[in-house]
């Protein structure tokens, strides 16, 4: 393992991170707020980036699959620890919740330990949003498309921060993968704030909520979250958007060169749009079968809900923390699943679930034709029996991790159930729990050592354990290495 081409990528990186820090700082000069917040962390970076940096390292030199792993899972944790920085300088929260603030916004997660935003200036809220935009299509991906010289092998950095059992390329170079991917990503995201501001929208709140919607994020300028608008025109537009952010974005690369019917043909994002629709349809029933709410109203609430879980972007337009017992359990299991692989969305992805349920079917086959050979296909892909072992361990991992996660936060207090809600959303990058975690209220109760342990659970789900856990493996550093 090449340990200096690592410092001097990672150095990059933190370079470009603080660069971005500059546009909150320019926000606040302008309306008045903490400069120093944002300028202390920003210095800090390029002070980083001269103390890291390796004039003896060449872009032309290519990087291990070790390498990659250890760049971006090096380049999350540091990234995670600068962006705390504005939170506690201005005095918005300790250091604590300022890390637990900024590894929620860039993983995407959405869970807040601000128990009132109306008292956070502008340039804070903007950053807050901002965060999940970078961390949504991921801080490795747009870095490799917008700097000139990201240098070669950066494949292993993007796959190991690519979500899903498979990494989507639909161009033949990875840079000009990175630059397609981050076009749709900045198309989507001025299409949803030009469709907020055309309803009524200020420029700068529409501007935080599309970087929130398209990022599958969640964090609101609003105390209420979406329900502060009541507005079902409103809830719509939202459920549009965070619908198509939970789809691969490969697909969309795909559809601009091939054609629409790419997106029709997709398996994984047609079974979404029915686990979206099924998820609403029982709710729906739930609701008005316990006489919580007339049938469209019910049906309204539900179809918000279940596209904001299952896109795990964890804005709420109701508190469905009061609905009845089986409604909390389909959005549990929607939280669980997650949206497309490849998307900004969190939880296992619908593509492992397909995978899971043809390993299941592929079993009992198998148990009556022994001799048979079966090939495990989706949509005309064939995935290698690789792949489906990588898919079974790593539902493995995230059961495991979700468990471990619940019984730590049990050990410090929490009741069963608190604990396992908020284990399964952190680790499902979704944010709003269940009880006192709920949909209308935030992570601040939390003890301290929870709140650890959140950070881990957050980390953990946006880079899918694997790349986090290699890091402690201590083969992983050696020279001679695997």
């Amino acid at each position: 393992m090449n340990r200096n081409i690592i410092l001097a990528m990672l150095s990059r990186i933190i370079l470009g991170a603080g660069m971005v820090l500059l546009l909150p700082m320019l926000l606040s000069l302008y309306y008045g707020g903490p400069v120093l917040s944002f300028f202390i962390p920003a210095a800090l970076s390029f002070l980083l980036y001269l103390i890291f940096r390796k004039k003896d390292i060449s872009p032309n030199d290519s990087l291990t699959p070790r390498e990659g792993t250890a760049i971006t899972a090096l380049t999350w944790l540091s990234v995670s620890l600068i962006y705390a920085i504005p939170y506690v300088l201005s005095g918005a929260l300790s250091p604590l919740d300022g890390l637990v603030e900024s590894i929620s916004g860039l993983t995407g997660t959405g869970a807040t330990v601000i128990d009132d935003l109306t008292v956070m200036p502008p340039s804070i809220l903007f950053f807050r949003a901002m965060t999940h935009w970078l961390g949504g299509l991921g801080i490795i991906v747009i870095f490799v498309a917008l700097f000139p010289q990201a240098g070669r092998g950066t494949t292993k950095m993007v796959n190991a921060e690519s979500t899903g059992p498979t990494s989507s390329k639909p161009l033949p170079r990875i840079k000009e993968t990175a630059l397609a991917l981050f076009a749709v990503y900045f198309c989507f995201t001025a299409a949803a704030a030009a469709a907020y501001m055309l309803w009524g929208m200020g420029f700068w709140e529409a501007l935080d909520h599309a970087f929130s919607t398209i990022a599958t994020g969640g964090f609101s300028t609003r105390n209420e979250s979406i329900a502060y608008y009541h507005s079902a025109s409103l809830e719509m537009i939202i459920t549009f958007f965070m619908v198509i952010s939970s789809a691969n974005f490969g697909i969309y690369v795909d559809a601009w060169k091939r054609g629409f019917h790419v997106i029709r043909q997709d398996t994984e994002f047609k079974v979404y749009l029915a686990m979206v629709g099924g998820g609403a349809l029982l709710i729906t029933a739930s609701l008005v079968l316990q006489g919580h709410m007339p049938l469209l109203e019910s049906l309204r609430e539900a179809l918000f809900q279940s596209a904001s879980l299952s896109s795990t972007t964890g804005f709420v337009s109701a508190d469905f923390d009061q609905w009845p017992s089986f409604a909390k359990f389909i959005i549990l299991l929607l939280i669980i699943v997650g949206g497309c692989g490849g998307s900004t969305a969190g939880g296992l992805k619908v593509i492992r679930l397909i995978l899971l349920f043809k390993c299941f079917s592929a079993i009992l086959k198998l148990h009556m034709h022994p001799r048979a050979i079966f090939h495990m296909t989706v949509g005309g892909e064939r995935f290698s029996r690789n792949t489906v072992l990588q898919v079974l361990a790593f539902f493995f991992i995230y059961m495991a991790l979700s468990a471990l996660w619940a019984a730590g936060m049990m050990f410090d207090g929490l009741n069963f159930m608190d604990a396992l809600g908020v284990a399964f959303s952190t680790m499902s990058n979704a944010g709003p729990a269940f009880g006192q975690f709920g949909a209308t209220c935030t992570y601040a109760a939390l003890p301290d050592f929870s709140k650890a342990i959140v950070c881990l659970s957050m980390l953990f789900g946006r880079l899918e354990s694997v790349t986090l856990l290699s890091i402690f493996i201590p083969s992983f550093w050696k020279r001679s290495g695997w």
